[in-house]
């Protein structure tokens, strides 16, 4: 006769085991699904709230330069502008622009120079546009992140000239987040057209060159004459009329930078 089947007794310690593990196991759980709700809150904040706010922010600053210009004095001696700095003639600090441009970049006339109040540091004083990128956006005195480029502005970089000067007008914008105005940065080509307006003229400038990437070190680019110290042979050579766009590269980082060089072409007065 077979003997009856063993029925295993599970004593009191070991359903304790047992449930504290679950307990473990069910903690655990609930963590991670707060930590990965958490940083997908995150991520929503970084992506969608910091570009939405501020792409609000630049439009209104935006409108608002316009409407202060529009309804404001017609002088640009009577507030901040484009050919702000100290002197004149070509060079650092000049305040020279012209109507038309030649090829080497230096304009082929002149126009008196007019002295202006320099802008804040963080005030938005000329707008940036970019036909091929549908970009309209504020550009502002530094390129702090808290007062300037997190506002989904393009920062102008402290010591380069002012638009329409001899020498080089440097700015930086955010790629990613924040607005991310140079987002699409990449898309640039030779011969692509870059307006910077300000109170008193609208100045074009010609796409002339792209440097995909560079270090983040490399001050060469933003010299009154602009040429890579990491890539010496992207650049140029000698003094003119020139604008240089930069940004973060690759995407959602900060290692390396990528350039954008144009040339002055026109000047509009308004």
């Amino acid at each position: 006769m077979r003997g009856s089947p063993r029925v295993r007794v599970v004593g009191h310690g070991e359903r304790r085991r047992r449930a504290r593990r679950r307990r473990a196991l069910w903690g655990g759980a609930e963590v991670l699904v707060t930590v990965g709700v958490l940083l997908l809150l995150l991520v929503v904040h970084q992506l969608w709230w910091t570009n939405r706010e501020a792409r609000r922010g630049a439009e209104r600053k935006v409108e608002a330069l316009e409407r202060e210009w529009r309804d404001g004095p017609g002088d640009a001696g009577a507030g901040t502008g484009a050919d702000s700095g100290t002197g004149s003639g070509p060079g650092p600090g000049s305040g020279t622009a012209s109507p038309s441009a030649s090829a080497s970049g230096a304009p082929a006339r002149q126009r008196p120079y007019t002295t202006v109040v320099l802008p804040r540091r963080s005030q938005a004083y000329a707008v940036l546009a970019v036909p091929r990128l549908r970009l309209r956006v504020p550009v502002a005195e530094g390129v702090g992140k808290a007062d300037v480029l997190n506002k989904g502005y393009v920062g102008h970089y402290p010591g380069t000239q002012q638009p329409g000067q001899a020498g080089n007008f440097a700015v930086a914008g955010h790629r990613n987040t924040h607005g991310e105005p140079f987002r699409y940065l990449p898309r640039l080509r030779r011969g692509d057209v870059v307006e910077v307006e300000t109170r008193s003229a609208t100045y074009t400038y010609d796409v002339d060159q792209v440097l995909p990437q560079t270090t983040a070190r490399d001050s060469g680019v933003v010299r009154p004459v602009p040429r890579s110290l990491v890539r010496p042979g992207r650049g140029y050579r000698e003094p003119g009329y020139y604008i240089t766009l930069t940004t973060c590269t690759p995407e959602f980082t900060s290692r390396y930078r990528m350039v954008v060089w144009g040339r002055l072409v026109s000047m509009r007065p308004r």
